[in-house]
């Protein structure tokens, strides 16, 4: 299904939303970035809606759709009824104009083969045994069922989707016409390709509006003149129960909209608690004019309804007949492959993200899963990684930091821009004379430091590094480094004891004046014994008292 929602790499940043959104947990994340997993996809479309970082977009079939107008005469468009929602005040004619205008034969609206399908619907309550029906015009939740519910399998309607009904039943006026769907629904595209008989492409309303715009195609303003009919109601919430009679005495009708809630019900069915029920499902909340692709920025649900409302009406459709046959749709079991791990295993993986007893997993959710042990099998099959916990990682950066704070050599004090102590660790206490914590947090730093430096560094954005100076209140020697962090408003101040450093180098300084001195004293004494004996010889003492002056002078500089 990777092939229908692409990545963009680089847009991807660790957020886990799309995880959090996708019902059936279809998302793997590894190297950094999220991955579709094809097998378990149902092509809802909800982690391409909710990407705040855009990181996920449909693939676009326009070139394929040019393709078939540039080569066969006749490309007819089949429009779903949806469309009145996304186009606000554009008329089925003016989008047959607009449509003709980019190269298509001709246009017709996805709602004639509605009529076809609702239909069949009746036929199979009319002929039930009691068990339930669930309707079948929508993909993904066909996808739903067939991949992750197969106990449900058997009370899904084996009746093709409007879209298929209705390029079947253009093929049989124009057998040489090819078909293109154009609607709100990314899994109709994967449809389509399953069963490329019925439907040569898909559109979705975003790439029509794309395709529009490149072309300068607008739609006019053209009243409707098409006999108004139920089944333009089918992309709402309870629009196929609107446009069915149900009257069958032993059979109750129901409307499910949201994959969550379809989830729920397909449970209730596998447990056999639901009997003699009709249920319109669809994956979307609103059904079809919630779709994924109704131009993502656009969905107001309320307006979206009143659009679709406004243009149905009473009537139906005048359909021609067609092969009962064409319009059975045998839906088989899609096998996931996944193996479920053992309790070892899981536990394991809690351990590891710090969950050794149930009081610890918080399923908060903020993973993507909804409960942490839901993580943890996530984890043991590959779709996740235990760093995707974010209380663990918190945890973890948390414990790492505080160790690191308390066990450094250095005194380290955080203060706010207000100057108030925030944090201080027990090497600053130490060096400060802090008794406790409690003693200097919240309180301004002037109690235990003179401020001059922070009011600098506040004052001119340029921090201070390693800067020696002497607290004579605590008689100790430091090395004081200032940080502003701007981000995050904070001054870091960290203090290095340098006392025994200083004390050390002031004890050597003193050894080396004493040095000098006697050094001193002696070459003096030697230059009145050598001047006397030179005096005695008459020799010249130049270069005894050159040697000795030179010797003074390395004395000094050590």
């Amino acid at each position: 299904m990777s092939e229908f929602i692409q990545l963009k790499k680089s847009n991807c940043k660790n957020c886990y939303k799309c995880i959090r959104h996708c019902s059936v947990k279809s998302i793997a994340f590894t190297d950094d970035r999220a991955h579709i997993i094809d097998d378990e996809c149902i092509l809802c479309g909800h982690c391409y809606v909710v990407c705040p970082q855009d990181a996920k977009q449909i693939r676009n079939d326009v070139q394929k759709a040019k393709e078939l107008i540039a080569k066969y005469p006749k490309v007819i468009a089949s429009i779903a009824p949806s469309f009145v929602a996304n186009y606000k005040g554009v008329s089925m004619p003016a989008m047959q104009k607009a449509l003709q205008q980019l190269g298509f034969f001709a246009a017709d609206e996805t709602a004639v083969g509605a009529t076809y399908v609702k239909t069949e619907y009746e036929k199979l309550v009319a002929g039930g045994d009691g068990s339930p029906i669930i309707s079948s015009c929508c993909h993904t939740v066909n996808l739903l069922i067939r991949k992750h519910y197969p106990d449900a399998l058997p009370y899904l309607a084996k009746v093709v989707s409007p879209m298929a009904a209705d390029c079947l039943a253009v093929k049989q006026q124009y057998p040489d016409a090819k078909t293109v769907f154009i609607g709100p629904c990314i899994s109709k595209k994967a449809e389509a390709e399953q069963y490329p008989e019925w439907v040569d492409c898909v559109l979705t309303f975003e790439e029509l509006t794309g395709w529009m715009q490149e072309q300068g195609v607008e739609f006019e303003q053209i009243p409707e003149d098409i006999t108004k009919t139920k089944a333009r109601l089918f992309p709402t919430t309870g629009g196929i129960l609107k446009t069915m009679q149900c009257d069958a005495p032993n059979y109750t009708y129901m409307s499910i909209d949201g994959i969550d809630n379809c989830v729920q019900v397909l449970q209730d069915i596998a447990r056999g608690t639901i009997k003699n029920c009709f249920i319109e499902m669809s994956a979307c909340v609103g059904s079809c004019i919630g779709g994924p692709v109704m131009e993502k920025y656009r969905h107001t649900p309320v307006a979206d309804f009143i659009a679709v409302e406004h243009a149905a009406g009473p009537e139906q459709f005048e359909i021609a007949p067609l092969d009962e046959q064409m319009l059975v749709y045998e839906q088989p079991y899609i096998g996931v492959h996944k193996q479920m791990p053992g309790k070892l295993e899981i536990e394991a993986v809690l351990k590891k993200m710090g969950k050794e007893k149930p009081e610890d997993e918080l399923n908060c959710g903020t993973c993507g899963y909804n409960t942490c042990r839901e993580k943890a099998i996530a984890v043991c099959q590959g779709k996740a990684n235990i760093s995707m916990c974010l209380p663990f990682l918190k945890e973890k950066a948390e414990s790492f930091s505080d160790n690191i704070i308390k066990n450094t050599p250095n005194g380290i004090i955080v203060l706010n821009e207000a100057l108030e102590v925030q944090q201080i660790n027990r090497a600053a206490m130490k060096i400060l004379n802090v008794r406790s914590a409690s003693d200097v947090l919240g309180e301004q730093v002037v109690r235990v430091l003179e401020p001059k430096d922070f009011f600098e560094v506040l004052e001119s954005g340029h921090n201070i590094h390693d800067k020696r100076m002497y607290l004579a209140e605590y008689k100790k020697y430091v090395e004081e480094t200032v940080i502003y962090d701007k981000n995050y408003r904070i001054l870091m101040c960290i203090l290095r004891d340098v006392t025994d450093e200083e004390a050390e180098r002031e004890s050597k300084e003193k050894l080396s004046r004493q040095t000098i001195e006697i050094t001193d004293k002696v070459v003096e004494k030697q230059m009145r014994v050598v001047q006397e004996i030179a005096s005695l010889l008459g020799e010249t003492t130049a270069e005894t008292k050159i040697a000795l002056t030179k010797l003074k002078e390395s004395l000094s500089d050590e």
